[in-house]
């Protein structure tokens, strides 16, 4: 169904009710920038509702359902709706005014879903797993390594709707950085659609050279002088956050080989060519996580060997220490007997003979375990 067919349904008498709670949207989120890191102060989901117009930004107010008529009326151009963790009464309106399926808005509305994309129709919705580095001044065993959030993203033939959940991946730079190429953003919707996959990719190569650096840190401490004395706990955490990254990045790769390979309605095929773009960074962004899952394996396997031979050393250390003691101990327990006829017990250098054999044995058992590295 197009844009305008949805658009004469929802001028119906049914939907008056939903339009009114619409506009009221609109109208209390006209000058909230979608950059907000936190949902809106005016206490709307909505943060942003601009038209363009062959890829430039008409100028006008943030009512949603004036927008939606003039692009209605106009016949070209779309409207691009930014949401930030709207709940099920704020999304109810506008999911009628766009005619959006219901499983759908039920995904764009509890969020916590793995990476995917799904049609409905002329509709296409698209999740994405946004990544970022939690910064520290030094990795512990429970330090935050990477925090997670989502987009959203329906497009149709003339509109687009970004959801957004969790206070990072704002999309305010990338609307600038759209409305700066003016060209790019002429080919409609697939073209914002592509510039937030590239957007969420991008930041997930940025988050994995972070990370790569956090890693390189506990390497070279487990490969130190007192590495077997390093807190297991920090490689263990730093897998954990890893392991979460990788449920992020991973699962997007069949839907962006979907955009870029397979026929879609609402995605040109000169567009396509950017989503393979995508694709290639994608694909590297998931071979580092990977490479980065065998070299921490590789890192806890090596300190685990180096606690083993730390565990040997004290080990033998203890042994020969054990072994020095044995020597007087056996020889004083010896004279310690109360027998009445025992060598030397009358001799007047006896005493001072005994402590010599003790001090030489003991002596000679030091060198020997000294020599041999057990001491």
């Amino acid at each position: 169904m197009s844009m305008a067919g949805n658009l004469r349904k929802v001028t119906s008498l049914g939907r008056v009710g939903g339009l009114r709670k619409v506009a009221r949207l609109g109208r209390r989120s006209a000058r909230v920038d979608l950059s907000h890191p936190a949902r809106s102060p005016l206490g709307s989901a909505v943060v942003n509702c601009v038209i363009y117009h062959d890829g430039v930004r008409v100028p006008g107010g943030g009512d949603l359902v004036e927008a939606v008529e003039r692009v209605r009326k106009s016949d070209d151009g779309f409207v691009w709706l930014g949401l930030h963790e709207p709940t099920d009464q704020e999304f109810a309106g506008i999911a009628e005014l766009f005619d959006l399926h219901p499983l759908a808005v039920e995904d764009a509305v509890e969020a916590h879903q793995r990476p995917k994309l799904e049609r409905y129709g002329d509709t296409l919705f698209a999740v994405f797993k946004t990544v970022c580095y939690v910064e520290h001044k030094e990795l512990t065993a429970t330090s935050e390594v990477v925090n997670t959030g989502e987009i959203m993203v329906f497009i149709g033939p003339a509109f687009v709707i970004s959801v957004r959940h969790g206070r990072h991946g704002s999309l305010g730079p990338l609307r600038e950085e759209l409305e700066a190429n003016p060209q790019q953003l002429a080919k409609g919707p697939a073209a914002v659609l592509h510039a937030i996959a590239d957007h969420v990719v991008d930041d997930y190569l940025s988050v994995t050279d972070a990370v790569q650096e956090d890693i390189d840190q506990v390497e070279t401490g487990v490969f130190a002088e007192n590495g077997a004395r390093l807190d297991p706990g920090r490689i263990y955490q730093l897998k954990r956050e890893l392991l979460e990254l990788k449920r992020a990045v991973a699962p997007l790769d069949r839907p962006i080989q979907e955009l870029a390979t397979r026929p879609i309605r609402v995605i040109d095929p000169e567009i396509q060519a950017y989503f393979r773009d995508v694709s290639d960074h994608l694909l590297r962004a998931t071979e580092q996580i990977a490479a980065f899952d065998e070299l921490l394996n590789s890192i806890l396997q090596a300190h685990l060997a180096q606690v083993s031979v730390a565990q040997n050393e004290d080990m033998r250390k203890i042994t020969a220490w054990a072994a020095l003691i044995a020597v007087p101990t056996m020889v004083t327990g010896v004279y310690g007997m109360n027998f009445a006829y025992m060598p030397e017990l009358h001799w007047k250098f006896g005493y001072p003979l005994v402590l010599v054999v003790i001090a030489v044995a003991c002596v000679v058992l030091y060198r020997g375990f000294k020599r041999n590295d057990w001491l």
